[in-house]
């Protein structure tokens, strides 16, 4: 009888419970529904609007809006609460550990250098753009100055790394290459990165990809390298090369080695080896095409915009130096031959 009366115990109470969730489930929000207010700026205004094609990159649009925002009802905003907030730790407990721990914790929050509906991996973000968050807080030309007290080449240097490969523990470099333009249509122009609407407009409807992947089998062949940078239709453009990292570090402690020049410029590192074409797309991220292994090598044709001394190398330097050596070489070694050969008819003549 007592166990009768338990198991209906907890039937009701089970019923009681199904029946106090569904309300909630009825009126928990969907991220297409959060969407579709929020990708109009008509509606929520500039300060609330939400690219729906760049938000659905990040690695957030996969866990949804409410994992985030578990407040929201199908009554926002007519119902006047404010959406609830969840706390990065949540989720990246491991980098807010490290982070917490670091120089920048005491001036900055996670916000203030990353937009949670804009976040990206560092494959798929611009050496520049990574950059460019650094910048809002340290301005550019002061960096410029203060690293010139003791690096050469200061501000070729900071244009052509992310700062987080000096000043951070971040790891696995490998070189990615962009496509550049000049800007201002004039051989004396600056060249800045090329944005997805300059290359598609290039490609002329082709995929962007073609530009440098001429045989279009998702790889980026030396010889293609080569064809790219002798095309004199791209005569607008050039391929920059960054060094990145793969892994990103929050600790932003300059590590020993990286006061090392050969860190970056010892002959035949790993990382010299391995390198990807990086193109933007029309949702702001880039993606990757594989480029054959020894493109920074190839001074000339592979990456002209980032000679690495003591580690490019250039077949074509290469028989320009060994023809110089061996014209060097003709006059000594023709005049002693010669003097050897007459040895004897000087004899004669001094005899």
């Amino acid at each position: 009888m007592i166990t009768q009366v338990f198991r209906k115990t907890m039937q009701i109470g089970v019923l009681l419970s199904l029946l106090t969730l569904v309300p909630t489930m009825a009126l928990a929000m969907e991220s297409s529904d959060c969407k579709s207010c929020h990708d109009d700026t008509d509606m929520v205004g500039e300060e609330l609007m939400i690219e729906a094609l760049t938000f659905d990159q990040t690695a957030h649009a996969e866990v949804g809006c409410p994992a985030c925002h578990s407040s929201v009802t199908e009554d926002h905003p007519d119902d006047g609460l404010a959406p609830s907030k969840a706390s990065c730790a949540e989720c990246h407990d491991g980098v807010s550990e490290e982070y917490v721990n670091s120089i920048h914790a005491e001036n900055a929050s996670c916000n203030d250098c990353h937009n949670p509906h804009r976040a990206l991996g560092p494959t798929a973000v611009s050496g520049q753009d990574m950059n460019l968050q650094c910048s809002t807080c340290h301005e550019n030309v002061e960096m410029q100055a203060k690293h010139a007290e003791w690096l050469p080449q200061a501000d070729l240097h900071i244009s052509t790394l992310p700062c987080i490969t000096c000043h951070s523990a971040s790891d696995e470099y490998v070189i990615s290459l962009y496509i550049i333009k000049r800007q201002s249509g004039t051989p004396f122009g600056g060249f800045e990165l090329a944005s997805y609407e300059e290359l598609n407009e290039l490609s002329g409807g082709k995929p962007v990809q073609e530009l440098v992947d001429i045989n279009a089998d998702g790889y980026i062949s030396l010889a293609e390298l080569r064809m790219f940078n002798r095309d004199s239709q791209n005569k607008q453009l050039r391929l920059q090369g960054m060094m990145t990292p793969e892994n990103v570090s929050h600790d932003f402690r300059t590590r020993n080695d990286r006061w090392d020049c050969s860190f970056c410029h010892a002959s035949g590192p790993e990382a010299m080896q391995v390198s990807y074409l990086s193109l933007a797309e029309s949702d702001g991220s880039f993606h990757r095409v594989s480029v054959e292994k020894g493109a920074v090598f190839d001074a000339l044709y592979g990456t002209p915009d980032f000679y690495m001394v003591g580690a490019s190398r250039s077949s074509a330097l290469n028989y320009v130096g060994m023809a110089i050596l061996a014209g060097g070489m003709v006059m000594p070694l023709g005049h002693g031959t010669l003097r050897f050969l007459t040895r004897k008819n000087r004899k004669d003549e001094e005899e």
